[in-house]
């Protein structure tokens, strides 16, 4: 996917980011790996958890953007960032765990992914998993309406339901843990939801735009999130952002 990504905007919200991809290592069940991927590693920073909780592991990110790489290289020297399209991209040897925090939602054809991310895995290797479910909250059903569609390449993708991805990767796993989780953003204002969406969802539909014309959408958007989420007493806003999250031991 060729997106505009700008990791220091994407990472304005590092901790929001970041927690999803904590909370889908601790159910990883895996003791001392030796070969660990970052698929879609962006900026690095689900990177750095895998290297905290494995520090002898042989670990690799892997992403397409070379912005989103050359901020990862910065931050973290001692990897091995690779430039790759996670859709095709395949290992030289069988690897202990495959760790996919919020990307798989833009690619296509789960049913053939998934299978064949199963397929790189060592015997006892773990695929884990976590994509934004939020494609039918207010604010991304606004979006759409206001931007416009993005057209297949490079747009996100609603994942399927949890009954499906068990149903995908049972047949390649010893054990499927499936689960879902709604957050509660606390953000200090509409803009802040429009600042969270410049970070990823909004890529697409700001690709190819001049400035005049990508702040026009950007002032259609703000507008357009009015009087959908009620502040506050203190004045902030609550952003509910649903994620859905998977661990598959290869059998």
């Amino acid at each position: 996917m060729t997106l505009p990504w700008n990791p220091a905007q994407y990472l304005k919200f590092a901790g929001s980011r970041t927690r999803a991809a904590s909370e889908l290592l601790a159910r990883v069940p895996l003791e001392a790996p030796p070969a660990v991927v970052d698929l879609g590693c962006g900026p690095g920073n689900s990177t750095a958890l895998l290297a905290a909780r494995w520090p002898g592991a042989r670990i690799t990110g892997v992403d397409s953007s070379p912005e989103m790489l050359a901020a990862a290289r910065e931050a973290m020297p001692g990897i091995a960032w690779i430039q790759g399209d996670v859709a095709s991209w395949t290992p030289d040897a069988p690897v202990d765990l495959l760790f996919a925090n919020a990307v798989l939602h833009w690619l296509p054809d789960h049913e053939a992914l998934l299978p064949r991310l199963m397929g790189c895995l060592a015997p006892g290797g773990v695929l884990a998993v976590q994509m934004p479910m939020n494609g039918d909250s207010p604010a991304h059903r606004r979006l759409r309406e206001l931007a416009g569609p993005a057209g297949d390449s490079g747009g996100w993708r609603p994942p399927l339901a949890p009954e499906a991805y068990y149903r995908i990767l049972a047949p390649h796993a010893s054990s499927v843990d499936v689960w879902e989780t709604e957050y509660q953003q606390v953000m200090t204002g509409l803009d802040d939801i429009v600042e969270w969406a410049k970070g990823a969802a909004l890529l697409p539909h700001l690709r190819g735009l001049g400035a005049e014309e990508a702040e026009a959408l950007l002032a259609r958007v703000r507008e357009g999130l009015a009087g959908l989420y009620a502040p506050q007493p203190d004045g902030k806003v609550l952003f509910p952002f649903k994620r859905l999250f998977f661990v598959a031991t290869r059998a």
